[in-house]
């Protein structure tokens, strides 16, 4: 880091400047220090500098890679085994099981980001077209996010950030004017939580350039990694991200189930009642790396999926 001096008639401006590169990009860094300053004063806040810099480095580095700690042979193998005692196959599912999971999965996904309709409700929506007393918002994203799940069904897309920029525009093209359109200049992302910070997304600038890398990863593990490990980084990594306004959420839980479903698994859901453990499984990703709580939810939900399943053809009967 190093100051500079810009003068301005009689009057000297001082900077603290610094330059960090990226692959081929250099990012510059600057903090005005002030004017005519004296030696002591200049020196004390070019320190406070240094540290206001040096936190923003931080943020540009934390996300950096999506899979920080590799994953050895043998934990890649305890994985592979735990995914074959999925209690639930894709090729069993009957389009009145996908009808089922994707009410199931519209009330909790939507539920978990504030939605005021119960299950019921979005159960007699997407069957009946019955319309409740409730917000058109939470209407027009119950039918967004239904559509989306069709339409992961049929597309053969694994990940793009046109694709993720599309499963966007489908869920919210009727309730967010930014449907489709990642965050612009300006706009920063923090999750509160309990009155603190629990999540900053990424700086806007950085959104492209970590999408692409996130594409870049997958494409290069794809076939080194089972199902269950390229869905929990690549959803835990997107939702680090941020990279929209609002629907981060519940586009990075659709994303989850379209890995999911290319790779030959049944989609799974994250029930509300389970969103503190979800929270606390992306926090452990996101600060110490560590996938398995993720995956330990994965294969938690599967169960609770199939029981939903059972019961509800059950009921049918």
């Amino acid at each position: 880091m190093h100051v500079e001096i810009r003068k301005e008639g009689k009057k000297r401006k001082y900077f603290l400047a610094h330059s960090y590169r990226e692959g081929d990009k250099v990012h510059k860094f600057r903090k005005y220090l002030g004017q005519d300053l004296k030696k002591s004063l200049l020196e004390e806040r070019k320190n406070i500098a240094e540290k206001l810099i040096l936190e923003e480095i931080h943020k540009y580095n934390i996300i950096s890679d999506p899979l920080q700690v590799q994953l050895s042979q043998k934990e890649i193998e305890e994985i592979k085994k735990l995914q074959a005692q999925i209690p639930l196959k894709i090729s069993h599912l009957s389009k009145e099981d996908w009808e089922t999971f994707s009410k199931i999965f519209t009330y909790n996904t939507n539920a978990i980001e504030g939605s005021k309709l119960n299950a019921k409700e979005v159960k007699d929506l997407l069957e009946a077209d019955k319309w409740p007393d409730k917000s058109k918002e939470d209407i027009a994203e119950a039918y967004g996010v239904d559509e989306a799940i069709r339409y992961i069904r049929t597309n053969k897309e694994h990940i793009s950030v046109e694709l993720i920029k599309r499963i966007h525009k489908i869920v919210f093209k009727n309730s967010k004017s930014f449907a489709g359109q990642l965050r612009k200049k300006g706009e920063e992302v923090v999750v509160m939580g309990g009155g603190i910070v629990i999540h900053e997304g990424a700086p806007q600038a950085r959104i492209n350039h970590l999408l692409n890398k996130l594409v870049e990863w997958y494409e290069l593990n794809k076939n080194k990694y089972p199902a269950l490990i390229l869905s929990a980084v690549i959803h835990n990594q997107f939702e680090n991200i941020h990279p929209f306004r609002d629907g981060n959420g519940r586009v990075g839980r659709i994303l989850l189930n379209n890995i999911l479903i290319k790779h030959g698994l049944p989609p799974v859901n994250i029930d509300f009642k389970n969103r503190v453990q979800y929270y606390e499984s992306l926090q452990e990703y996101e600060k110490n790396h560590d996938l398995k709580p993720t995956i330990e939810l994965y294969l938690k939900e599967y169960d609770s999926l199939k029981k939903q399943l059972d019961d509800y053809k059950q009921k049918k009967m």
